[in-house]
């Protein structure tokens, strides 16, 4: 039976159903997939009407969805994201914004939107979502719900459309735990376990730039992971350098999303949104030494994360600097 969204979650060119492929982990599961990943025959509008009308409709999908397909569950439809993916609000100008289950006065999140909405609405048993910058971790946050972003690279990204492809990373969200690493251990094919950590580091740096209010709905998660591990111990990432930090990715993120789409917007013209609109006209505008600056500062923030993480070590820190923004 197909899906009846009440969240706008869902793409009109894309309530669809496909039936599973095999039995499984996931067998009688129902899944969306964000409209930025291929399904055989459906089009793939990646949040703008004039990707949709200058894009053929695939002819393959992406191998997540064969994988999930074949482990037994069923796809119900592919879900609303933000322009291209870039942006954090999951607001869409040309397709509207996903209600937010778990604060309908309040933005979802994106740019995984729709993926997030859906799950928490109940709409699906569990949604497929990439994030780049936090397109996953952020609408779970905003939704109450389970979402990752695995080490990058770890799930194949294939037949996705790219925004940064050094960041873009393939993410899942659940509202059940059980579920959760049923999934996870389908698209990571296995899981192993993993060493108990005996380390937890919490990045004050932070939660002080959170504020309080953060901290609070944290720390009863934060006690018990302390409590679990043993102890936690303070440490500042970034040592004051998160503008720098922050300033870096967005500039990477920026002239890797113009080498994608550059020649494509060039070509097309298409009508930008609000924010996106902008993020193109700067990133054409990108001086090659701040981009070379910026990536060398990436490395220098990878061997810092290194010699903080091993192994053994958990680091806590909060997904998003606030609570989940009104709706205009």
């Amino acid at each position: 039976m197909p899906v009846t969204d009440t969240l706008n979650a869902f793409v009109a060119h894309g309530l669809i159903e496909r039936e599973p492929t095999g039995e499984g982990l996931l067998s009688g599961r129902t899944f969306a997939v964000k409209d930025f990943f291929d399904v055989a025959g459906v089009p793939t509008a990646a949040g703008s009407p004039d990707w949709l009308a200058s894009h053929p409709v695939p002819t393959r999908s992406a191998s997540l969805v064969d994988a999930l397909l074949a482990a037994g569950a069923r796809l119900v439809g592919k879900t609303h994201t933000d322009e291209l993916a870039w942006s954090l609000n999951g607001e869409n100008f040309h397709y509207g914004t996903p209600t937010n289950p778990a604060a309908p006065g309040r933005i979802p999140g994106g740019s995984s939107s729709g993926s997030a909405a859906a799950t928490a609405g109940g709409l699906v048993d569990f949604a497929i979502g990439s994030d780049t910058g936090g397109s996953i971790r952020l609408p779970a946050s905003y939704c109450g719900i389970i979402g990752l972003r695995p080490t990058h690279g770890r799930i194949a990204i294939d037949g996705a459309v790219p925004l940064a492809p050094s960041y873009d990373s393939v993410g899942w969200f659940a509202r059940d735990p059980e579920l959760f690493a049923q999934v996870g251990a389908v698209l990571f094919g296995g899981l192993k376990p993993a060493p108990r950590p005996t380390r937890l580091l919490v990045a004050q740096d932070l939660f002080e730039a959170a504020g309080p209010q953060v901290a609070a709905a944290l720390k009863g998660g934060m006690d018990a992971l302390s409590d679990l591990i043993g102890g936690a111990e303070p440490v500042s990432l970034a040592h004051g350098a998160l503008p720098a930090w922050r300033n870096a990715f967005r500039l990477i993120q920026s002239s890797e999303a113009w080498a994608a789409h550059g020649a494509w917007a060039d070509q097309v013209k298409p009508n930008f949104g609000p924010g996106v609109r902008e993020r193109f006209a700067a990133a054409a505008a990108l001086d090659p030494a701040e981009v070379a600056e910026a990536k060398a500062l990436r490395e220098s923030i990878r061997a810092r994360m290194d010699a903080l993480l091993g192994a053994d070590t958990l680091i806590l820190l909060p997904t998003a600097a606030g609570i989940a923004p009104l709706r205009d």
